[in-house]
């Protein structure tokens, strides 16, 4: 193998070693991004929930459609 080509082979080698370090970076950055957004998504459903609970509990202490409450057949 000449001089040349040793360069060549070396300066490609070099190439892929730099890109693969930008993509180890980018899958960190991205996997630093997706649990971060895993526990904003857990914590916004235990909102809800809780919304979803006080409205039931809510609504169970108001009057409603009771059979008493219904009018008439003939209004």
């Amino acid at each position: 193998m000449s001089t040349v080509e040793s360069r060549v082979l070396q300066a490609r080698l070099d190439e892929l070693e730099t890109r693969l370090a930008f993509q180890d970076d980018t899958i960190q950055s991205l996997n630093d991004a997706l649990g971060q957004q895993q526990i904003a998504l857990d914590r916004m459903r235990r909102s809800l929930e809780l919304v979803a609970k006080r409205q039931t509990d809510m609504a169970s202490m108001m009057p409603g459609d009771t059979e008493d409450d219904q009018p008439p057949p003939h209004y």
